[in-house]
This record gives structure tokens, sequence and C-alpha cells, in this order.
């Protein structure tokens, strides 16, 4: 009786490891993913890609999950602020339009979930900054400031010479990505091991520890998650999800498609 019982539970949990789509035999569905790659403040000022772009794409998009750049110890006093006089007093959140503008009042005729994932935290942050300051003004550091430097003015010019300078359609490929990349991992290179837990590998990580939490805790449940973050993140994300062989990654191209034919 036990070996029944026990080659029964093995059975099953096989079946939801090779189970990835909804078939008759299977009622396990894969999520499905997307990355989101905000401006920060520039949607305040961009003459496209702002917050009211961001709100007709998260309404296209339609998600059950938001997957934010929210610390999660910051979570409840935003919401308690938002809840009770439709705004965000949350020094943290306040920062991003992209949530106090779009997001939270989103969720009065939505019917989706915000989950906090941003691994930041203050202490962090102001150790980063001390230390950044401290290695840009060491003698004995100079080279690897400049090389530091010249990286993010690289990057900074090859995206100019794009001309397509916060274009929600350009931020949402691999160009873009590859770009970030031309100073980001110079900075990573530089200074990740130095910086500690505000070093950009290890920041990070932090964050899609918290993002693969989410994840997983609602594995196979055919939802659609949307995770919101700076675009400098995006590249690195969705390097972490290709390797997951439980969801569909979707690419934003449909979504701001169907906003462009609505137009």
């Amino acid at each position: 009786m036990y070996f029944r019982k026990t080659l029964i539970l093995f059975s099953f949990s096989l079946s939801i490891l090779t189970c990835k789509t909804n078939t008759p035999e299977c009622d396990i569905q894969r999520n499905e993913v997307l990355v989101l790659g905000t401006i920060h403040s520039g949607h305040l000022t961009d003459s496209v890609y702002n917050t009211a772009y961001l709100e007709k794409l998260i309404l296209e998009i339609n998600p059950d999950y938001i997957l934010a750049e929210i610390p999660p110890d910051r979570m409840e006093s935003a919401m308690e602020g938002f809840i009770r006089d439709d705004s965000i007093s949350e020094p943290r959140v306040k920062r991003f339009p992209e949530y106090v503008d779009v997001v939270f009042p989103l969720t009065k005729k939505m019917n989706f979930e915000i989950i906090p994932t941003a691994g930041w935290t203050r202490p962090m942050a102001q150790e980063r900054s001390q230390k950044l300051k401290a290695i840009s003004e060491n003698p004995d550091r100079i080279e690897d400031w400049k090389a530091y430097t010249a990286a993010n003015k690289l990057s900074d010019a090859t995206y100019a010479a794009t001309g397509k300078v916060d274009d929600p359609y350009f931020i949402h490929t691999h160009t873009y990505d590859s770009i970030q990349d031309l100073s980001l991992q110079v900075y990573n290179k530089l200074f990740n091991v130095e910086l500690g837990l505000g070093g950009w590998e290890n920041i990070n990580i932090a964050h899609y520890w918290n993002i693969e939490k989410a994840l997983e805790k609602h594995r196979y449940e055919g939802k659609r998650f949307l995770i919101i973050y700076g675009a400098g993140h995006k590249g690195w994300f969705l390097r972490q999800l290709r390797k997951r062989d439980d969801i569909e990654l979707l690419e934003m191209k449909l979504f701001l498609d169907k906003i462009s034919n609505k137009q």
C-alpha cells in the first residue's frame, strides 16, 4: 500500500515536471511573462513613452500579476497611502511615475495583484554611493574611473546615434540591451565585488530572487505576469528568464503593435 501511494505521488510529480501546456492529458498551463522596461521620470516628459502610453500598454497586456520594482518592505506603506487619499507618499515608490500615475491607479479598474520584488534597501544604496564616491576620489583608481566614465559616454553616444531615444519599440529590443551593456558590463566588472550588495550583478540577483519566488509560487497556473523595472535591468532579467522551461516569454512588440493599430 505504501509503495502504491509512493508510486502515485511520484507519477503526479513527474507529470508536473513534464506538462508545459494545457492538453486533454494535462491541466497544467505555463504562465506567460513579459518584461516592461521603463524610463522612470522620463515618462513625465517624453512625447510618446509617457504615463498615458504606459496606461494603454498595461490595459492591453491585461496582466494577472505585476512584479514591481518596489521593495517588499515599502509596499504596505505605499498601498495604505493610495487607499487613504489616492496618492503615494512612500519616498522610494514616489520616485517612479510608472507606479504613482499608472499602476496603482489601474488597480481601481483592473484585477491584477502587485507583487513587490525589488532587492533594494536604503542602507545598500547609501553604502554604494559612498563607495563610488571614494573610488572616484582615489588617485590609485584613476584608470578604473576613466574606464567607467568612458564606457558610460560610449553607451550614451551609441544610444543617441540610433535616433530612437525613449522609443518604446526600440527599448524592447536586443539591440537596446546590448547598448546598455556597453556601460553596465564595464561597471559590473570593475566594481561589482567592491560595491557588495549594491553592485550591478548583485542587485540584479537580489531583484531576480524575488521575481523567481513569485514565479515559483504561481508555477503552472496559466497566468500572465508583467515585470516592470527600469529598462537597464531588462536584458539581465531576460537572460535568466530564458533558462526557465515552465514559462512562455512574450514579446512586448505584440502589444505595442496593438496600441499603434488603435491610434
